[in-house]
């Protein structure tokens, strides 16, 4: 069967959920007993996100290759549970400076480089390699910004072409937009997807589908005003209300018949059965009791940017038969405060990635805390880096103990920088990126939780724990619980006699899905919830068995 292409689009207003949406026809489809693969078109002149920050971009996203990426293709792998690489995100600077490289080395024998065809002709490669490398029998296309944006008129051109590339049966278009409610007259309003509609067909493009967003019901009377106004059939145009678990968009989805639709256009013949997302969706919903996290960032007044953060811990408190209750704590805050101030009434603490000094003494606190305390402690990159920061200040003595990413002058930088990265003046796609292996070593709590004698994580960073400092750090009784396979980086550290203190140079959280949690949240949502605070016991392993220390 010829490849298929589903191409969506949005109207009216960014994020609405054009992800989510993706994600969730990816799901449908693989339900089907199809392959599936997904791909991010993004209009702006970066060549990735990897320098953006998290304010204007949100969480980098890391594929296995080392691809840094937009965060929905955290949406798309835990919602199909496939791993993609870093051929599912274009953006507009990469294909510009394509282009421009095969331009300088005399590629195009001295032609006019132009939008069209040379431009769009470079997006449509790249969808088609994308197909032929994973062999998919249908891949999902999600084209970033609204209909109207500027920078997005390459790539809509790009798709629109694509019908008479591959053949107009073989190709669907769904158009995503906003139905905004005025409460001064009770309606929702279909103005607004009519002009973004409109737009859509000045370009070219008609659209197969609606996927209408909004927050009130929409009556059939509406979806008949939008099928007569924006030339779609009546049954191609599909309500998708508001729900309170992102993970129910495929089943609202199916029950509108989404699967079907693009079934019956496409001639996938294939018939959805999503029985078992249904089951997981209930059991999240289902969740009675709460386990407190705080997640203590430098970032938190924007979520987005530890979007898989949060997804992870979602995942393995549901997985417990719990649901996560995740506390955004600035590190700032704690700076100020004090830790007791936002962590006194929490069960368990994640500290996740991040660069620069800001905010960063807040996190050294909130280590020492957690390591005085015995509540659970989960370290992700920077986090673990903290934490060694921490152990090295007030327990083996290094008082001036640094990272010499925070402090280049610090007496003593018990994290620095990589060997190889110190000739490197590129910022960008320049770290140690991708997958790489670990060997967790025994008798470690990292060795518990994962149970196999070698993984392979996804890394974001420069810095490391400085070797010349590690036989102080392991005598002084930090441990070093995963290694690289030559023994040479350190992975993983753990605090002994505590519930549970791990810190990972890697991010765990990129590989969590909602059927498969992360086995080190699983640890330590399970340590959580077993941890009882306001004066009670609290159980710790020694290395001679289980013992009790009051808090």
């Amino acid at each position: 069967m010829p490849t298929k292409y589903i191409f969506v689009t949005g109207g009216v207003v960014s994020s609405i959920g054009k992800g989510i949406c993706v994600a969730s026809i990816g799901r449908i489809l693989k339900s089907q007993g199809l392959s599936v693969t997904v791909i991010k078109l993004d209009p702006y002149l970066n060549v990735d996100p990897g320098t953006m920050s998290p304010y204007q971009h949100g969480e980098v996203f890391v594929t296995k290759d080392g691809g840094e990426t937009d965060l929905d293709l955290g949406h798309y792998e835990r919602f199909i549970d496939v791993e993609l690489t870093r051929d599912s995100n274009v953006t507009a600077g990469q294909t510009y400076l394509e282009l421009i490289t095969r331009e300088r080395r005399g590629d195009f024998l001295g032609g006019t480089i132009q939008t069209v065809p040379h431009l769009t002709n470079e997006i449509k490669d790249r969808l088609v390699s994308l197909a032929e490398k994973s062999n998919a029998d249908v891949v999902v296309v999600e084209v970033g910004g609204t209909v109207g944006d500027i920078e997005g008129l390459p790539f809509l051109e790009a798709i629109r072409q694509m019908r008479n590339t591959v053949g107009r049966n073989h190709v669907f278009y769904m158009h995503l937009t906003l139905l905004p409610y005025i409460s001064a007259s009770e309606e929702l309003k279909t103005k607004p997807t009519q002009h973004s509609v409109k737009e859509l067909r000045s370009i070219g493009i008609q659209p197969d589908a609606l996927v209408c967003r909004s927050d009130a019901d929409i009556t059939p009377g509406i979806r008949e005003k939008l099928s007569l106004f924006c030339d779609v059939a009546t049954e191609a145009v599909f309500p998708m209300p508001t729900v309170n678990n992102v993970y129910e968009v495929p089943l609202v989805m199916d029950y509108f018949g989404v699967g079907r639709c693009l079934s019956e256009s496409l001639g996938l013949n294939g018939q959805t059965q999503l029985d078992e997302w249904s089951s997981l969706v209930d059991q999240m919903n289902g969740a009675t009791g709460t386990v407190p996290i705080a997640v203590v960032g430098k970032y938190v007044e924007y979520p987005d940017s530890y979007m898989s953060v949060r997804e992870a811990l979602r995942h393995a408190a549901s997985s417990c038969g719990l649901r996560a209750d995740v506390r955004w704590v600035h590190s700032e805050a704690i700076e100020r405060d004090g830790p007791d101030a936002h962590l006194a009434d929490v069960s368990g603490i994640v500290v996740p990635g991040g660069f620069g000094s800001r905010g960063v003494e807040g996190m050294i606190d909130t280590s020492r805390y957690a390591r005085s305390k015995h509540v659970p402690y989960l370290g992700l990159c920077l986090g673990m880096q903290v934490m060694v920061i921490d152990w090295a200040r007030d327990v083996t003595g290094l008082k001036h103990a640094n990272s010499s990413e925070l402090d280049p002058d610090c007496e003593h930088p018990v994290i620095d920088i990589m060997h190889g990265q110190r000739a490197i003046t590129d910022l960008g796609g320049t770290m140690r990126l991708g997958h790489y292996p670990c060997r967790p070593q025994s008798n470690t709590r990292t060795s518990d939780a994962y149970s196999r004698a070698e993984i392979r994580e996804r890394h974001r960073h420069r810095y490391e724990v400085n070797n010349t400092y590690r036989e102080c750090l392991e005598a002084s009784g930090m441990v070093m619980s995963g290694l690289s396979p030559d023994g040479e980086l350190v992975e993983a550290t753990e605090v002994p006699d505590h519930p549970f203190m791990v810190g990972v140079q890697f991010h765990p959280e990129f590989q969590s899905r909602p059927n498969r949690p992360h086995p080190l949240f699983s640890a330590l949502i399970e340590q959580a919830q077993q941890t009882v605070r306001e004066g009670r016991q609290l159980p710790f392993r020694r290395a001679g068995g289980w013992s009790f220390s009051a808090d």
